[in-house]
């Protein structure tokens, strides 16, 4: 008796394929790869492989004193630079047991929603984009010109503003400023509805979000995701409320955590909507407040060597993507012993390898863009 077996190639059975998106890919918000196993259409594995852009910010921490600190701080997530900067000075002013004046507290707190709103209304307008809607980044430019131009304004910057220092702010509002920027904030907030109706109203964007990149809470947990996402998928937490810092402990009346339950696309993006809403209302609050305070000083008076004391805090903050941590260590010097950065993306984006796996690659693309991440803030 002869047996023959014949070879028929791989098409007997399932092979699955590496697909590498990436590093410099359009749909990956910049250098970032994605390494992904594939089993036809669907996605079986899922890799983030970072550090494109490392350029070692910590360690350059140890190098500059705790003014020139400021300038590496606000690179890392370049649409949240005035958040960024802020961060760093508050764990600076904790380690002196610094108290900043009020009109810098409250002059912090309006141009760090500013900031916010910058930061999502970028989002707002590449997120529709990347899903084929040209038509909202045009809108989201217009708004986001508005208020770069007072921000700009006062600080002289237009994406590193370099406006916080330790102590307060770099100097007094020029004239007329508060003006300016009460009818930018009311222009901007007469326009916003057009990402409700343009964007949020149209039946191709929900059918390609809705149910889709589902984030569960433990997911959320596990990886210690947080900010719009984390809150999408039903994870009710916001420093600014829960350990209020700035006069955010005053704003109770008006700050509004935004929340959803389904965890998908769609709610990251109602998410985000929302909560810009609610910054330009608290801006609003701001600004109010900022016109019934007495002349007074933005900043405290430093020594000419700045040098903090022995010893150890860490800072956080409520930034725009999520919680930045600052862990300050310090030998009495004036420069940092060691300064470790939590960084919001750095973490949300690892929730990837759970989020992709089991979904089209024609989803991932959805799903890679409602995770509102910054490059620069994953690499550090």
């Amino acid at each position: 008796m002869t047996e023959t077996t014949v070879g028929i190639g791989g098409a007997a059975e399932s092979t699955d394929m590496v697909l590498n998106i990436g590093p410099q890919h359009p749909s990956t918000h910049g250098v970032l790869r994605l390494r992904l196993v594939l089993d036809g259409e669907r996605i079986q594995h899922a890799e983030p492989v970072i550090g494109y852009m490392h350029r070692g910010a910590e360690k350059l921490f140890e190098a500059r004193d705790y003014r020139q600190i400021i300038m590496l701080a606000n690179r890392h997530d370049w649409l949240s630079a005035f958040s960024n900067e802020l961060g760093v000075v508050m764990a600076v002013e904790r380690m002196l047991g610094m108290e900043v004046p009020e009109r810098a507290v409250w002059t912090r707190t309006l141009l760090a929603e500013l900031n916010r709103v910058l930061n999502h209304l970028m989002f707002l307008g590449s997120y529709p984009l990347e899903l084929g809607g040209i038509t909202p980044v045009f809108y989201a430019f217009r708004e986001r010109e508005e208020l770069q131009e007072v921000m700009e304004e006062i600080s002289g910057g237009r994406m590193h503003y370099m406006f916080n220092r330790v102590g307060g702010l770099k100097e007094d509002l020029p004239a007329g400023w508060l003006g300016r920027a009460r009818q930018a904030v009311a222009d901007v907030r007469s326009r916003m509805d057009v990402f409700d109706n343009l964007v949020l109203g149209n039946e191709i964007f929900r059918g390609r979000t809705r149910g889709v990149g589902r984030l569960t809470p433990e997911t959320v947990h596990s990886y210690g995701v947080s900010g719009p996402i984390a809150r999408a998928s039903g994870v009710d937490f916001d420093l600014r409320r829960d350990e209020p810092y700035l006069a955010y402990g005053e704003l109770g009346s008006v700050l509004k955590v935004v929340t959803r339950q389904e965890g998908d696309c769609l709610a990251r993006f109602e998410c985000l909507l929302e909560q810009s809403h609610n910054s330009l209302d608290l801006a609003d609050a701001c600004l109010d407040r900022l016109a019934e305070l007495a002349p007074g000083p933005i900043n405290q008076r430093l020594p000419k060597v700045l040098k903090a004391p022995e010893g150890a805090t860490y800072a956080w903050t409520e930034n725009p993507l999520g919680i930045n941590g600052y862990y300050l260590v310090s030998k009495g010097d004036k420069t940092p012993y060691r300064l470790k950065l939590r960084s919001a993306s750095y973490n949300n984006i690892q929730a990837l390898t759970e989020l992709l796996p089991g979904t089209l690659v024609a989803d991932m693309v959805a799903i890679l863009g409602s995770m509102f991440f910054v490059v620069g803030d994953i690499d550090k």
